[in-house]
C-alpha cells in the first residue's frame, strides 16, 4: 500500500520513467522496517515516559524539575551520539549502526524499569538516549539511499510513522498496565518496551541494507541517467557537510523544533491529569487520539514539500504547531485541549521527515545520514534543554502553562528562521558531487 501512496505522485507525469527490475522493490521492506525502528527508537524509548510519566514521579517521589532533567538526560544521550551515529552509518552502513543503537536502547529501558533512585533513573535513561540517536538518525538517513529525490519527502514522511503508531500502542495500553499492576506497572511498562525494541533490534539486522547496489537494484524511482551519475560518486567528502551554510541554517531551524515540541510530548499527560483534571485513561485517550491523527502528517506533509518546496512546508508547519502549544496554555478546558491535539497530531513528526528529505537532496545518499546526524546535534540541544527548563518553571509557578507558552514562542521563532531559508537545491548553494 505505501508503494501506491508514494507512486500515485507520479501518476500522469509521461517524462518520468522509472527503471523497474521488478514488481516489488526491496524499498519497500526496507521502508517497512525502518519505521518500525523509529517505532522502538522513539516512539517507546522517548514517547513511553510521556505515559508512565505520572506513575514514576510517584514511584520514586520525584518533582516536576526532576521529571524535567530524566527527559533532559535522555535527550542529551540522544545529543550525544545523533552526530556519532550519522557519520559512522555514513562510513561503516547504517545497518549495523542501527542494530546496536536499538540493543543499546531496550537495554537503557530495562535497566530504568530497575531504578531505585533519580540518579539512577537519570543514567539508565542516558543510555537509552544514546541507542535512540545511533539507530534512529541512520534509519531515517538511510531512505535517501533507496528512493530518488522527489520521493524522499513521501519516503521521510511514512518512515516518521512510526513515532505515531507508538502514540496509539501506549494511549491504549499503558493505563491498563497501570492499572493492573499499581505501584509497579510503571516498571512493567519499561520492561515490555524493552522487550519489543530488542526484537526489533533484530528485525534491523535481519532484513535491512546498506544500499540497493548490494541486491544489484536502484533506488525507487531512478532513472538510467541519474543511476548513472550515482554510480560516479566516490568518497566521502565531509566538507559539504559541516562547512555548509544551508546545513548549519537548518540545524539552527531545527533546534527550534526540538525545544519546543519536547516540552508538549513530555508535560502533555501531566499536564491533563494535574491541571485539567483528567483521569489517567482519559489523558491516555487524548494521546491516543493524538497518534492516530499523526499517523498521516509525515506522508502528507513530505508530499507537500516534494511539490511546493521544503521551505514552504517548514513555514506551514511551524505556524500550526506555534497555534497547537498556544491553545494548550490558554485555552484549558477540553476544546483547548482537543483543538491542541489536533493540530499537533496533524503536523506531528512532518519537520523531522521534511529535514531528512532535505539532507538527500543536499548531500546524496551517502552523506545524508551525516547530515542529518549534523542537524539532530543542534536538535538535540533544543530537545535537552527544554525539559529541564519547562520543570524548573512549572515547580516556580505551580503551572506548566508558562512552559507551554514558552515552546509556542520558540515554535514561532522556526517559523520566522525558515522565511530566510534558502533553495535547498544543491546547485544553488554551491553543493555538488
Amino acid at each position: 500500500m505505501l508503494r501506491y501512496l508514494i507512486d500515485a505522485c507520479d501518476a500522469g507525469d509521461s517524462s518520468l520513467k522509472p527503471i523497474k527490475s521488478s514488481q516489488f522493490h526491496y524499498a519497500w521492506a526496507i521502508l517497512a522496517v525502518g519505521t518500525l525502528v523509529v517505532f522502538g527508537a522513539l516512539g517507546l524509548a522517548r514517547f513511553g515516559y510521556t505515559m508512565v510519566l505520572p506513575a514514576m514521579q510517584l514511584g520514586l517521589g520525584l518533582s516536576n524539575t526532576h521529571a524535567g532533567a530524566l527527559a533532559t538526560a535522555n535527550l542529551s544521550g540522544y545529543l550525544a551520539l545523533s552526530v556519532l551515529g550519522g557519520a559512522l552509518a555514513a562510513r561503516y552502513g547504517p545497518r549495523i549502526i542501527i542494530t546496536a543503537g536499538l540493543t543499546l536502547a531496550a537495554a537503557g529501558m530495562l535497566l530504568t524499569g530497575l531504578s531505585s533512585s533519580f540518579t539512577s533513573a537519570a543514567v539508565w535513561r542516558a543510555l537509552t538516549g544514546i541507542g535512540s540517536g545511533a539507530s534512529n538518525v541512520p534509519a531515517m538517513g538511510l531512505l535517501a539511499a533507496w528512493f530518488v529525490q522527489h520521493r524522499r519527502g513521501l519516503a521521510a514522511g511514512v518512515g516518521v510513522t512510526g513515532s505515531s503508531l507508538a502514540l496509539i500502542v501506549l494511549g491504549l495500553l499503558v493505563p491498563h498496565i497501570l492499572a493492573a499492576y499499581g505501584v509497579n506497572g510503571w516498571r512493567i511498562c519499561w520492561f515490555l518496551f524493552a522487550g519489543v525494541t530488542l526484537g526489533l533490534a533484530l528485525l534491523a539486522f535481519i532484513i535491512l541494507r546498506n544500499s540497493p547496489s548490494e541486491l544489484g537494484l536502484l533506488p525507487v524511482g531512478a532513472l538510467k541517467d541519474s543511476a548513472m551519475v550515482t554510480e560516479k560518486v566516490s568518497g566521502l567528502s565531509w566538507g559539504r557537510v559541516y562547512r555548509s551554510g544551508i546545513v548549519w541554517h537548518l540545524g539552527l531551524i531545527y533546534t527550534a523544533f526540538g525545544f519546543s515540541y519536547i516540552i508538549y510530548m513530555t508535560f502533555f499527560t501531566k499536564y491533563l491529569i494535574a491541571e485539567g483534571g483528567y483521569t489517567q485513561e482519559s489523558a491516555g485517550r487524548m494521546f491516543m487520539l493524538m497518534g492516530w491523527l499523526s499517523l498521516l502528517c509525515g506522508l502528507i506533509w513530505g508530499a507537500f514539500s516534494d511539490k511546493l518546496g521544503r521551505k514552504t512546508a517548514l513555514i506551514v508547519v511551524y505556524s500550526i504547531q506555534t497555534v497547537a502549544f498556544g491553545l494548550f496554555a490558554l485555552w484549558p478546558s477540553t476544546p483547548g485541549f482537543v483543538f491542541s491535539a489536533v493540530l499537533f497530531g496533524l503536523t506531528a513528526w512532518s519537520i523531522p521527515a521534511i529535514m531528512a528529505a532535505t539532507c538527500g537532496d543536499l548531500l546524496g545518499p551517502r552523506l545524508a545520514p551525516a547530515g542529518l546526524g549534523f542537524i539532530t546535534l543542534f536538535f538535540g540541544i533544543g530537545q535537552a534543554a527544554g525539559p529541564s527548563i519547562a520543570g524548573i518553571m512549572a515547580d516556580s509557578g505551580h503551572s506548566l502553562s508558562p512552559a507551554m507558552l514558552l515552546a509556542a514562542g520558540v515554535a514561532l521563532l522556526g517559523a520566522v528562521g525558515s522565511l530566510f531559508l534558502r533553495s535547498t537545491t544543491p546547485e544553488h548553494n554551491g553543493i555538488s558531487d
